[in-house]
């Protein structure tokens, strides 16, 4: 004997309802061109270190580390390792800020690195064309952020 649940299964376009309610999140996460992505081939904290040493090779400079996995344990939870960097060069976000001050809540540059369900390395940032759209900014200053990207890369050699 079926049960109601199990014929209902059965309906096509049922079915097809339930796999756009699965995959949708996979998609829009996918689609989504506001974040850069990368995977490190190093731990967290290896991944973080070595992007801390590129960017002090280039004089920027590193304003904290955040490590929400220690900050999670300080208060009796589990977080797998996730570790969060912010740094800047004022040189180049100073123009922007004096060109939309908004731009202060995106400054100075983030990068979030964790370790996610099967124990690969994720790093995450702003790209700089969302910055830029979010923020109304001339396109011109793209290149005060464009240098993340290499200095990342540069990271995870």
């Amino acid at each position: 004997m079926r049960t109601k649940m199990q014929s209902d299964l059965t309906n096509p376009m049922l079915r097809f309802i339930l796999l756009l309610l699965l995959f949708a999140p996979l998609a829009a996460l996918a689609g989504d061109d506001t974040l850069s992505r990368r995977v490190s081939p190093y731990s967290v904290s290896d991944t973080v270190d070595r992007l801390e040493a590129v960017l002090r090779e280039k004089g920027v400079t590193i304003f904290a580390r955040i490590d929400h996995s220690a900050g999670a344990k300080d208060v009796g939870l589990t977080l797998r390792p996730t570790e969060l960097l912010i740094f800047g060069n004022p040189k180049a976000g100073t123009p922007l800020m004096q060109a939309a001050p908004t731009i202060g809540l995106d400054l100075p540059l983030k990068v979030l690195v964790w370790e996610d369900d099967q124990g690969q390395v994720q790093v995450i940032w702003n790209t700089p064309a969302y910055l830029i759209e979010r923020h109304g900014l001339d396109a011109s200053y793209t290149k005060n952020l464009a240098a993340v990207d290499g200095l990342i890369d540069a990271a995870l050699k």
